[in-house]
């Protein structure tokens, strides 16, 4: 049985005000401010299956159908799956232990969940056991240099960057108490660590993608499993 997840006692809160209040789209890591990178990096499908790893509520769901895939997502909280299983077929499931089999799918995307997997890397590993040959990865999260407890964006024209940014590691600090992190706490990698874990999962970066202003808030991958 999948572990309890800290998003279970706040998915009616993340689905009602994180997703639909006043902030919604300014917050560091708020899925709902992500520009057109999920489009510009995961292309069509073709009526294809893409599984989304840490689907929370399932808001990509349409997103991922307008671009002709058939997503079907798995995460780790019951709470937040409760708003999901209306909007995609879902599985409760650890996205370090994929219920999937191998070489199966063409397409998986991570989305804005990095932070919350402590061991991404293994995560990343998954991703990769379960694509195709040739199969498409698509990593969408907090940008590691510019969103993290080290970071102070309360002025919107400027962003503070203080000390903190080498070490990885868990905190609830946060600049704002609208997100999430002071609420579940959110791990952070920089930017080697993060990279290094699609290289050491066998998977090969094709594009990169940065969003938000005045510093990006985004940082967006695409890698390729080895045919």
């Amino acid at each position: 049985m999948a572990r309890a997840s800290a998003y279970d006692g706040i998915a009616d809160w993340y689905e009602q005000e994180f997703l639909g209040g006043p902030t919604a789209r300014a917050t560091d890591g708020n899925p709902l401010a992500l520009g057109g990178v999920l489009g510009v990096l995961l292309g069509e499908g073709e009526g294809a299956a893409c599984l989304e790893i840490g689907c929370g509520t399932g808001v990509h769901a349409k997103r991922l159908r307008e671009l002709g895939w058939e997503p079907v997502g798995v995460d780790l909280s019951g709470g937040m799956l409760r708003h999901a299983r209306g909007r995609l077929p879902v599985a409760r499931a650890d996205a370090a232990r994929l219920p999937v089999a191998d070489g199966s799918l063409p397409a998986v995307v991570a989305v804005m969940v990095h932070t919350d997997m402590p061991g991404y890397p293994a995560v990343l590993r998954e991703a990769a056991r379960v694509l195709r040959p040739g199969g498409v990865f698509v990593h969408i999260g907090v940008h590691p240099c510019f969103c993290g407890g080290f970071t102070d964006r309360s002025d919107g024209e400027a962003v503070v960057i203080r000390p903190g940014y080498l070490d990885a590691g868990w905190t609830r600090e946060s600049w704002s108490d609208q997100g999430l992190r002071d609420k579940v706490g959110a791990g952070h990698l920089p930017l080697p660590g993060l990279l290094h874990g699609f290289l050491d999962a066998g998977l090969t970066l094709e594009r990169i993608a940065e969003h938000g202003a005045p510093t990006p808030i985004v940082l967006a991958l695409r890698a390729r499993k080895a045919g």
